[in-house]
């Protein structure tokens, strides 16, 4: 057996212990990886800084080595986010619907995980633990695949976590990292079919597209972020400036941040120079249509086509004049990715028909995009934000790891 079968096998047999040990113990795992995290955090920055080391010498963009870097904070934020998926309601055994049929068979359907979960992503340390903990938490075993950028630090939380769950009483396989970051070891993992139940991939378009187009193991899709915030011509400009300041710069090597802007045409001279001011102050790069650039002038470079399909997941940000409402929400349709979408408007009808006419796993209205995340929506942490339409949209939490199965009760029924 190849390392990655044998991991598979003793991941399958450690979920079939961990889908039936219970609230009680999986909890205690959970806090004990919390206390963890906490006791052994100079080992966790140690290997960060190993990490954020050779990323910089090998000159990774600034944007990037900011979603690999850790510090107290991070891990604090790390930790809550253990301790509140913790203190979720367990969905394993939920019972979702209960009949009884004419012949008297009682048929219910009741929450099951779904086994073994495959997640390969990109240099986000803070996904090894988010991620473990809702697997942990939803009855799955789980094996992670991180990018070599991060390495050192995956392979320090998942020793702190495969600990965690031996001091709890249930088996350190149950977290499993692949310590092969080639790219054969990700081939072999999208097609490790008698071991993994799905995959998910979490990351970049380049990342997302590769597993959905090789994967033979069930794929959940997450989503690249082509996000925009669209300006209405009734809109308190204000607060349009301060919600796209936001959604752009507060953290935009991240999927939810804002790509794009669309400003109405009957705002766009008032706007934009305000919505300059403070992007400015961030270094922010434009990239416009020829309104834009005859509105602000040399400090808009000109936008390629490329540019309104790209996401930047960086200090950068195309601009488009539109002639209303319409024109912007078929250019959100022609160019979005279905994850996170704003309309800043004091127009309550115009907020309700965007509400309705868009299609994405997220729709704001007045509000950054910056808030498509699993703990601000309440969920403790997320396993990735899925665009797809299948059982999963958005935010993946705790119900969305898992699947259901049919019991039936009967008192000698016969077909």
């Amino acid at each position: 057996m190849t390392m990655l079968e044998t991991q598979g096998l003793a991941a399958r047999e450690a979920g079939r212990v961990l889908a039936v040990a219970g609230t009680a113990a999986k909890n205690a795992a959970l806090e004990a990886a919390a206390r963890a995290i906490e006791a052994r955090q100079g080992e966790l920055l140690a290997a960060n800084a190993e990490d954020l080391a050779a990323a910089r010498a090998a000159g990774m963009r600034t944007a990037l080595v900011d979603r690999l870097a850790l510090d107290e904070g991070r891990i604090a934020g790390i930790v809550e986010g253990v301790r509140q998926v913790a203190a979720l309601p367990d969905p394993i055994g939920q019972v979702v619907k209960m009949d009884t049929r004419p012949n008297g068979l009682i048929i219910g359907k009741r929450r099951v995980p779904l086994g073994v979960i495959g997640i390969i992503y990109e240099a986000r340390p803070n996904v090894t633990v988010d991620a473990a903990a809702l697997c942990l938490k939803s009855g799955n075993a789980v094996i992670l695949r991180g990018g070599k950028e991060a390495f050192r630090s995956n392979r320090a939380f998942v020793a702190v976590l495969r600990d965690a769950l031996e001091e709890a009483g249930l088996p350190r396989d149950c977290v499993a990292l692949v310590e092969d970051t080639s790219r054969e070891s990700a081939n072999e993992l999208m097609n490790l079919t008698e071991y993994l139940d799905v995959l998910i991939p979490r990351g970049g378009a380049g990342l997302i597209q590769s597993v959905v187009k090789n994967a033979r193991v069930p794929v959940i899709q997450t989503g690249v972020g082509v996000c925009h915030v669209y300006v209405h011509e009734g809109a308190d400009l204000d607060m349009a400036a301060r919600i796209l300041h936001n959604a752009k710069t507060s953290r935009p090597s991240v999927c939810n941040a804002a790509e794009c802007l669309l400003v109405d045409r009957a705002v766009a001279r008032d706007f934009l120079p305000m919505a300059w001011q403070l992007l400015q102050t961030k270094h922010v790069e434009l990239r416009g249509c020829p309104e834009t650039q005859a509105i602000l002038g040399e400090v808009v470079k000109p936008a390629e086509d490329a540019d309104w399909d790209t996401e930047f997941g960086d200090y950068i940000l195309a601009v488009k004049v539109v002639s209303g409402f319409d024109e912007a929400v078929d250019f959100i349709a022609a160019h979005g990715t279905g994850h996170s979408e704003a309309i800043v408007t004091a127009d309550y009808f115009a907020a309700q028909r965007f509400l309705d006419v868009v299609d994405a796993a997220a729709v704001y209205v007045n509000a950054s995009t910056r808030f498509t995340d699993g703990f601000e929506f309440g969920l403790g942490a997320e396993i990735g934000i899925s665009t797809q339409k299948m059982h999963a949209r958005g935010p993946m939490g705790l119900e969305e790891l898992t699947s259901s199965k049919f019991v039936i009760y009967g008192t000698g029924q016969i077909r």
